[in-house]
């Protein structure tokens, strides 16, 4: 089931430049592992903001939620999450 997921991280002005960069790193590490086990498809930024949307794949809700919690800076996210259903003209 494909997935249309929109979050915007927000980090807290108080966290130390070095933290950042650390979480930074685990969050590209992470996201990379969850696009080879095929859940994470495509990622595209919002121009101006620390937002981004994304196309994910995942069994039900429930697994994508767990990817989703996986990300190192889930806990600072603010998260949307569309379902997608295959549109008539999509299919052969």
């Amino acid at each position: 089931m494909e997935f249309l997921v929109r979050f915007e991280t927000n980090l807290p002005d108080t966290m130390p430049v070095a933290e950042r960069n650390r979480l930074k790193g685990l969050e590209r590490n992470r996201a990379q592992q969850l696009r080879s086990e095929g859940t994470l498809l495509r990622l595209w930024r919002v121009p101006g903001r620390r937002a981004v949307i994304g196309l994910w794949d995942a069994a039900d809700a429930t697994h994508l939620h767990d990817a989703l919690a996986s990300l190192p800076a889930f806990s600072w996210m603010d998260v949307t999450v569309e379902a997608l259903a295959t549109h008539p003209q999509e299919q052969p």
